[in-house]
């Protein structure tokens, strides 16, 4: 009996190899995507992929694709530090999701058309606002470096919870004479292990600092140029 319409498996397509990828990349890590285990995934033969990808250059292109597609980008009618803020903690949610992106993100040499269209709205939402374009480059990068370091950082740590924090905190304090390093005893104590501490808050802060930073920069004698029309 042939099986329903409700059960076959949908056709194979770019987008469905691409999503594959980047759900095996979630799973086990991107150095886990092959063409094998994307097949695996999809529950075919890897050499049916072939007739959508060239090779797995082109899936990873693909699923860096991906993730440019799922941060927020300006919409036009937003103050360019609201976008950007808004931009940035998309960005770095969608970098949570997908560590493995990190490393990926800024290295590839075909960028897809979500990939484009954010550095282009990205850089577009600047130039509205009156930052020169080298300034506008300043800024893009230094807030992208921001999150991409936060999320490496946070993915990093050697804790996820509070429970986890206070036990990392008292085996360093145990080990450790505090009369010798008295400034990281007041930061553990009066800061880190405060009742509601979490360092994810810790993002917003820094990202609060950039945007004043850049803020003052175009507002500075020659920092804005002739808004672009």
């Amino acid at each position: 009996m042939a099986p329903t319409p409700e059960r076959q498996r949908p056709p194979l397509s770019r987008e469905r190899i691409f999503q594959a990828a980047a759900s095996v990349a979630d799973e086990r890590g991107v150095a886990s995507v092959s063409m094998r285990k994307v097949a695996e995934h999809l529950g075919v033969e890897a050499m049916s992929l072939y007739h959508h990808v060239a090779n797995k250059d082109e899936v990873l292109d693909g699923v860096v694709d991906l993730v440019f597609g799922e941060i927020e980008l300006p919409d036009g009618a937003q103050d360019w530090r609201g976008a950007m803020r808004v931009r940035a903690l998309s960005a770095r949610a969608a970098l949570s999701r997908h560590t493995w992106a990190l490393g990926l993100m800024d290295s590839r040499r075909n960028p897809g058309p979500a990939t484009l269209r954010h550095h282009d709205r990205v850089i577009g939402c600047l130039r509205r606002a009156g930052f020169p374009i080298a300034m506008a480059a300043q800024a893009f990068s230094t807030l992208d470096s921001y999150v991409y370091g936060f999320v490496l950082q946070e993915s990093s740590l050697p804790f996820e919870t509070t429970e986890e924090l206070d036990d990392v905190a008292n085996t360093i304090r145990q080990g450790m004479p505090a009369d010798q390093y008295p400034h990281l005893t007041e930061m553990m104590t009066d800061h880190a292990l405060r009742p509601g501490y979490s360092y994810a808050n810790e993002f917003e802060l820094g990202l609060d600092l950039i945007l004043d930073g850049l803020e003052r920069a175009l507002a500075a004698p020659g920092g804005g140029a002739v808004r672009p029309e």
